[in-house]
């Protein structure tokens, strides 16, 4: 059974770009209800402890400096078969390859700076949320 949480963040070139409403209001509009939200901002050691699965992959570096490079929102949100809908939602990694009327075709710059993170598993959902809220944290 799928769970009814997952977890995302609204990335540093899409809150640069104004993006964040737009956005959110997506995400709702989408029928996923917030759990927990929160605008912080990421430093180095938190975004290589976050990215750390990708350490050893080419492109770790680049993402730990730009995911550090400005605000995020960081959110849990709710909603039946949480982790697929959402991923269907934000759209392909790249932009180009992104369906019409997803997250990453409307709001990326590229496949680097792709404008949002949805997590790609139930685990991987538990383990983000808990990684940027507390229990006290979520509704």
């Amino acid at each position: 059974m799928a769970n009814n949480l997952t977890f995302t963040m609204i990335k540093p070139d899409a809150m640069a770009d104004g993006y964040m409403g737009k956005i959110i209001a997506q995400i709702q509009a989408a029928g996923f209800a917030f759990n927990a939200l929160k605008m912080t901002r990421l430093s180095k050691a938190q975004a290589e402890a976050f990215y750390v699965v990708h350490a050893a992959r080419p492109f770790y570096g680049e993402l730990v400096d730009f995911m550090s490079s400005g605000p995020i929102l960081a959110a849990v949100l709710e909603k039946e078969n949480a982790v697929a809908e959402f991923r269907t939602l934000i759209g392909a990694t790249n932009p180009a390859e992104a369906a019409e009327g997803t997250v990453r075709k409307l709001y990326a710059r590229n496949i680097g700076e792709n404008a949002i993170h949805g997590s790609d598993s139930d685990e991987n959902a538990a383990i983000e949320a808990a990684f940027f809220f507390s229990g006290l944290e979520r509704a």
